[in-house]
């Protein structure tokens, strides 16, 4: 299996339960890996053969950007669902961490985040 990684993507969205979140909003950092076959990509050297990772950083922006949602977990699933329908014949599988660098929440931490893996991940 072959893997896509784009790392740190960095969004502001509308994300959270609490009034502060959806008010303000607040950053929020994915890193994704796809599960694909890039032989033939790697062979021809040719974007059409592969999953392309400007379209996917711009799948995540409206994600993130978009519809606001009280969950990071809903937010990880809905990418994982919006690049595996975008790629259904290429993507094998997807591994989403949606990271909340600064939560309203007391305490000290770096940050809080949910992963999620859909579909096969060797």
């Amino acid at each position: 299996m072959d893997y896509i990684h784009i790392k740190d993507m960095e969004f502001y969205g509308y994300h959270g339960v609490l009034l502060e979140e959806t008010k303000l909003g607040q950053r929020f950092r994915v890193t994704l890996s796809i599960a694909t076959d890039l032989e033939h990509a790697g062979k021809t050297d040719e974007l059409t053969n592969t999953v392309s990772y400007a379209e996917v950083y711009e799948l995540c922006k409206e994600v993130v950007e978009g519809k606001p949602y009280k969950l990071i977990e809903a937010v990880a699933e809905k990418i994982a669902t919006v690049v595996s329908e975008t790629y259904p014949s290429a993507v094998k599988g997807v591994r989403v961490e949606i990271i909340k660098p600064d939560p309203p929440i007391p305490g000290h931490y770096r940050e809080v985040s949910v992963e999620i893996t859909r579909g096969v991940f060797a």
